[in-house]
């Protein structure tokens, strides 16, 4: 398997994940903290949203454009608020993700092969010191958050997924 084919399945299967655990979730669901401090999945997912498109946008890569007001409302200042008005509903979330990952893939075709090992952004470089690493990043940093959801799932009674 070549690298980029790597980090594409990485990227589509992390997102998978990601979302999987989230399909039979409600609005309100989004909103739960399974212990005090833990952030939310709507926090969360407005989180990955915004910094996928950051990361985009830092490779020289289109990133799909943000709801007026969106990327101010998931920064570390709002993670502890859990007005429903100050998120978004699971649809827009989930519409959003779609468009990030198409982004995420678009870019790994966009950006040639003998570019993978550039150095990554400057934003970036601590944990991602190359272009491959900040593309795997667009995976990884999905499923990441995604062992948090599963906390929120047993708090509600749901079966495991995986």
């Amino acid at each position: 398997m070549s690298l980029k084919n790597h980090i594409r399945w990485q990227i589509e299967q992390n997102h998978w994940i990601t979302l999987s655990y989230v399909q039979d979730l409600t609005d309100a669901d989004f909103l739960i903290r399974p212990v005090p401090g833990m952030n939310h999945i709507a926090w969360q997912l407005g989180h990955l949203i915004t910094s996928s498109q950051k990361m985009l946008g830092w490779l020289g890569q289109p990133a799909p454009a943000l709801p007026a007001g969106f990327e101010e409302g998931y920064t570390k200042e709002t993670a502890s608020t859990d007005d429903p008005a100050k998120f978004a509903t699971k649809d827009v979330y989930l519409n959003l993700a779609a468009k990030i990952k198409a982004a995420s893939l678009a870019a790994l075709d966009a950006i040639p092969e003998s570019k993978l090992d550039d150095p990554g952004p400057e934003q970036m470089r601590e944990y991602a010191p190359t272009v491959a690493a900040v593309l795997t990043m667009l995976g990884a940093h999905w499923v990441l958050h995604a062992g948090q959801f599963v906390a929120v799932r047993r708090k509600l009674g749901k079966a495991p997924l995986f």
